[in-house]
């Protein structure tokens, strides 16, 4: 085998691993993504594992009235961000523990749809759920939480139609409640409509922190 027949041979086995390696990046990249979903479905299924949990420990009178604190707060919250007729309901399973199912319910013209809140609309609407339960679960708990609401990405999924809608209900849900947001975004909307707004960038593993000026 003369030499250029070998560099041939390498050429061609060099570009073969270059095509394997780019497929092994796709199926990295789609397995990241993939796992990051069943993170964030984790996170909301505990947010409504405590939902259950808050309406287990109540007498009935009482998880009636959570109920209907819960369903109110969160229907509101769909209908303000989404702009239409929606509502949260939560269907408790009598037992010797109460379990309970959520559905979103949107109202058109003569007609319902009645979905679970994972396939309602995508990721979005499960993201805004996720925010209003939050809020609903650390105001109507008795003894009273109190210090800020944290939130970590809120509305990652939403679209960007909807950010606006959702920005003015944080702003507005601080205010009614009286309660501190802290949040953590990539959005840049959100970040500019915050009191105060901070930039973290990490540089050689140190992480810099400067203020942001908001025209609010």
């Amino acid at each position: 085998m003369d030499i250029n027949t070998l560099n041939k041979k390498i050429e061609d086995l060099e570009a073969k691993l270059n095509v394997q390696k780019g497929r092994r990046d796709i199926v990295q990249k789609n397995l990241d993504s993939q796992l990051e979903k069943i993170e964030n479905l984790k996170k909301d299924e505990t947010i409504l594992s405590q939902v259950e949990i808050l309406l287990n420990m109540a007498s009935e009178y009482g998880r009636e009235q959570a109920k209907t604190q819960v369903e109110s707060l969160v229907s509101s919250c769909l209908s303000f961000i989404f702009e239409t007729d929606v509502e949260f309901v939560i269907e408790l399973n009598d037992g010797k523990i109460t379990g309970a199912d959520f559905y979103v319910v949107s109202n058109y013209d003569g007609y319902t749809v009645k979905t679970q809140p994972e396939t309602s609309r995508g990721g979005g609407i499960v993201d805004i759920i996720s925010i209003a339960l939050r809020i609903a679960m650390i105001e109507i708990y008795n003894p009273k939480i109190e210090g800020p609401l944290i939130l970590d990405e809120p509305g990652k999924h939403v679209s960007e139609e909807y950010v606006f809608n959702l920005g003015e209900f944080l702003r507005r849900s601080s205010t009614m409640f009286h309660r501190q947001i802290i949040m953590v975004t990539h959005n840049k909307y959100l970040s500019e409509i915050c009191d105060k707004s901070f930039l973290v960038e990490q540089k050689n593993s140190v992480s810099k922190v400067s203020p942001i000026e908001n025209e609010n």
